[in-house]
This record gives structure tokens, C-alpha cells and sequence, in this order.
């Protein structure tokens, strides 16, 4: 009996303390739920600022949203929304920056890649730009009557021969901003030669762009990438509106880290234009602008700059040099198609550009294709090759050992030059061109690699 009243007393002061243990942990567990914030739901994980890229994904989202909202809003308003979201997407992503900065190549400053913002579409600006580019007519009625007219119905139908991996994106969608950004710098690539028409100007298809140049400026840098300027043939281009322009531009833009400067032989530090069919303007009124002498001149001034010509024709090396220029472009990524984008011309117009202390820039290409906009023109057209048209291009510029590469083009997707992602797509009675065999990064890594026997090939030129 004496056992059994011991065994008993044992049995209830355990179930005292088991209850006891419980309703300790049961309170523990209501004291951490008062912990979590009221706002948070299904989806939105207690101690989302510890989780940065989380947290990168949620603001540009909310970004978005904002964008959407403001759509109808005036430019200065859409402009400074842009400005604000990228601040705040980088301040929130600083983790994975660090993280980007070990996985991605490094940035080389002598390859620099033409970059197109004149897309839109309704989401971000309440309508399709570009992507709904018309088919443009040939100059001869004989030959334009053979050939279908009319303009692109985007989003499956796009002024395009190949399709895009972000699909009609917006030029103004921060997601798509950054992930250009990330695109170029795996490729090795440094400096952005980014597509510019002055305030409230825009190329015939397309709507004013300079209130994105902010916002490019900053996911730049967040790369470490620098951006420059293509000047775009304007309306009224001359000497006196050039020196306005890049007067804007220096003292709008020149104060940001990402804004390019090119370190000369002479130890300066200089902005640098490229200046789209400079050829149409005369070299007199060149010269008002670039050299000492000039009535316009821009020289020796706080706005003094490298300014680099678009050579075409043969004859155009003269008038560049005369037109007080800094040097010379390529651009067009056809082989043959013009004088300047023939390889087998490079030696010639490199020798040139040494004798008379100019620069010469060529551009390599991936192909060339623009019957989409131009159905007409199938005799430009310039096969990949599965990425083999590219490396011969960059090889061919290696031989002449240029200071500075030229890559058209990121995005001129009409013309179908582009290197970013691309995916196979069929859609009704279009049948897309695409990268296979091949993933759609081919190109960022053709880039990449050629950017780094750049660099190796370089160190022994200058030994």
C-alpha cells in the first residue's frame, strides 16, 4: 500500500510538471507571433530585410505597379519615379551586387557596345514603340510594288527576325534595364554607347528617350559599367546645336560615376562621342566645332571631348581629318556592305588614322538581317553562321590592333545585329531565326571570350 501511495504522488507531480512545461512553451510561442508585423501574409516572409535579393524582387515589383499608375503622367514626373526606383532597387540589393561583382567578368573598357532604349510597349508606355516598326518601302516604286506594306502588330508579330528572350519589353521597365546591364557585363563588355537624341527628339518611329538616361546611368554603374553617347542625326544637327547638346550633356550627365572618360596618350581625361552619319554635315561646319581655330570651337574648354566620325566611304577618311574629328567608327556590322565595314579595309584606314594621330574604331558584327523592316533587302543580309560571322569579324579587328572595339549591337534588333538573349518562336505564319544550336547567351559568351584574348593580345602589343 505504502508503494502504490508513493507511485501515485510520483505520477501526479510529473503530469503537474509535464502541464507546467506546456503552458510555458504555449507562451513562449504567443510572445514570438506578437513579434511578427500585422502586414505580414502568405508571401510575405517575417524578416524580408534580411533577405536582400528577396527583397530587390518585391521593390521592383511595387516599381512596376508605380509605373503603371503614373503611365499617363507628364515626362518630368516618369522621369523622376525612374530615378527613384533604381536608387532604391540598388540600395536594396547591395548583397547580391558583391555577390554579381565575383561571378561575373570583368569589365573591359576598350569593348564598347552600341544600346538602343526606343522600345516601349503598353504597360510601361501605353502603347508599342518599335515593336510595331512599318515595313519601309524601297526608293524605286517598280520594285516597292513587289513587296508587302503596312507595320508590325506586336506582341507576336514584331519588327524583328528574331524574338527577343525578355519578349516587347519596355526600354523604360527597370527589370529590364537591370537585366541588360547584367548582360553586358558577362560579355565583357565596358562601356555603353548608349542611342541619343536631344530633349523632346526622337528618332521617326520612335518617342524622346533623355529621361532614361539617369536611370541607365545608375544600373550602369551598379555594374561598373560607363555609358557614352551616339549622337543621332537630328533634325537641325550643326555646329552651334552640337556644342549646346554636349554642353547639356557634360553638365547634366558628366558628374555621374558611370559617365565614360577616355584616358588619352597625353594623360587627359576626355567624354567621348560617336556621332551618327557625321558625313552629312560638311566638314566646314565640322571644323566651326572641333578644331582650335573654329568660330563654334569646343576645344580647350571645359566641354572639350573625343569626337568619333562615322566613316562610310573611303572618301570620308579626308573629311573627317579635316573636319578637326578624333576618329573613326565602322558601325555597320556587314561585311562589304560599305567601305569602312569591309574587313579587309581595316589595315588601310588603321595605317591612315596612325599617320594622322586619329583613332580607329572598328565595328564587329554577329550578322546582319533586316527584312523584317526592309523586305527588300535580302542581298545585306549576313548569316551567323552559329556565332562563326562574329569571330571572323573579331578576329579580323584584332589584326589591325585597335585601341577600342566596336560591337553593333546590344539591341538594334530591326536589323538584327543584336547580342542579347534570343529564343525560338513560331507564332501563325512567322517563323522566328534563333540562336540554335546554340542557348540563347551564345553571343554574351562569344563576346566575353573574344574581350579576354582582347586583353591578352593587347598586353603583348604594348611590351
Amino acid at each position: 500500500i505504502l508503494n502504490y501511495d508513493i507511485m501515485a504522488r510520483f505520477r501526479r507531480r510529473t503530469c503537474i510538471i509535464l502541464l507546467l512545461f506546456i503552458l510555458f512553451i504555449c507562451s513562449i510561442m504567443m510572445a514570438l507571433k506578437t513579434l511578427r508585423p500585422d502586414r505580414a501574409g502568405f508571401g510575405d516572409p517575417f524578416g524580408l530585410g534580411l533577405l536582400p535579393e528577396l527583397q530587390q524582387r518585391t521593390v521592383l515589383l511595387d516599381s512596376k505597379q508605380n509605373l503603371l499608375n503614373r503611365a499617363q503622367g507628364d515626362t518630368v514626373t516618369r522621369a523622376s519615379n525612374l530615378h527613384s526606383i533604381s536608387v532604391n532597387t540598388m540600395k536594396a540589393s547591395m548583397s547580391p551586387v558583391k555577390k554579381l561583382e565575383e561571378e561575373l567578368s570583368f569589365p573591359n573598357y576598350n569593348f564598347h557596345i552600341f544600346y538602343y532604349t526606343w522600345y516601349g510597349n503598353p504597360q510601361f508606355d501605353g502603347k508599342y514603340i518599335h515593336w510595331n516598326h512599318p515595313l519601309l518601302p524601297h526608293w524605286d516604286p517598280k520594285i516597292a510594288n513587289n513587296y508587302p506594306k503596312g507595320r508590325h502588330n506586336p506582341p507576336e508579330d514584331i519588327g524583328a527576325n528574331f524574338y527577343p528572350e525578355l519578349g516587347s519589353y519596355s526600354s523604360k521597365d527597370p527589370t529590364v534595364i537591370e537585366a541588360h546591364m547584367k548582360q553586358m557585363r558577362s560579355a565583357s563588355t565596358g562601356v555603353i554607347v548608349l542611342s541619343w537624341y536631344p530633349p523632346g527628339m526622337a528618332d521617326e518611329n520612335g518617342e524622346p528617350t533623355d529621361d532614361l538616361v539617369p536611370v541607365v546611368l545608375d544600373y550602369a554603374h551598379k555594374y561598373n559599367l560607363k555609358v557614352t553617347f551616339h549622337i543621332e542625326p537630328y533634325k537641325d544637327r550643326d555646329d552651334r546645336s552640337m556644342y549646346h547638346n554636349v554642353k547639356y550633356i557634360i553638365d547634366r550627365y558628366g558628374s555621374h560615376p558611370a559617365f565614360y572618360r577616355h584616358k588619352t596618350s597625353t594623360g587627359r581625361l576626355l567624354p567621348m562621342f560617336y556621332v551618327y552619319d557625321s558625313y552629312v554635315t560638311i566638314p566646314e561646319i565640322w571644323a566651326n566645332l572641333l578644331t582650335v581655330s573654329g568660330s563654334q570651337s569646343i576645344r580647350n574648354t571645359p566641354y572639350d571631348a573625343l569626337f568619333i566620325a562615322l566613316l562610310v566611304e573611303e572618301r570620308h577618311k579626308h573629311d573627317i581629318h579635316r573636319s578637326g574629328f578624333d576618329g573613326m567608327y565602322t558601325y555597320f556590322a556587314t561585311n562589304g556592305f560599305s567601305y569602312g565595314s569591309s574587313h579587309h579595309n581595316w589595315a588601310s584606314l588603321k595605317a591612315f588614322c596612325d599617320s594622322n594621330n586619329l583613332m580607329f574604331i572598328p565595328s564587329v558584327g554577329p550578322g546582319y538581317i533586316d527584312t523584317s523592316i526592309r523586305p527588300w533587302n535580302n542581298h545585306n543580309t549576313r548569316n551567323r553562321v552559329n556565332g562563326k560571322y562574329y569571330e571572323t569579324a573579331f578576329s579580323a579587328a584584332l589584326l589591325v590592333r585597335p585601341e577600342i572595339i566596336s560591337i553593333t549591337s546590344f539591341n538594334e534588333w530591326h536589323e538584327g545585329t543584336q547580342i542579347e538573349k534570343a529564343v525560338p518562336k513560331r507564332t501563325g505564319q512567322v517563323v522566328y531565326l534563333d540562336y540554335k544550336p546554340h542557348k540563347p547567351n551564345v553571343y554574351l559568351e562569344l563576346t566575353q571570350k573574344w574581350s579576354e584574348k582582347y586583353r591578352k593580345e593587347q598586353e603583348q602589343w604594348l611590351m
